[in-house]
């Protein structure tokens, strides 16, 4: 799994540059079900599509320094893997 890759990419760097590090947190996974009548004109038999789409989401907690974040920015991270910074 790509999310996983990337978790681990992110664990690496906070283990080269000695800052503190929890996780990666699984978070519960998100189902976001969808369900379309086949036919559009509504004629004929009902028939139903089903679709469901899965997130999967990980939490990482870590303190940040300079070295720390300019190493993060250099991660690459596929095109469905979405990343967001918090600093506080």
């Amino acid at each position: 799994m790509k999310l996983e890759e990337v978790s681990t990419e992110i664990k690496g760097v906070a283990e080269k540059t000695g800052v503190k590090m929890a996780g990666p947190i699984p978070l519960p996974t998100k189902k976001v079900k969808i369900t379309t009548q086949k036919p559009p004109s509504g004629e004929g038999t009902i028939t139903w599509d089903k679709y469901e789409l899965r997130l999967h989401k990980r939490v990482i907690y870590m303190d940040a320094n300079e070295r720390a974040l300019r190493m993060l920015m250099r991660i690459r991270i596929p095109e469905d893997v979405n990343i967001s910074l918090d600093l506080m």
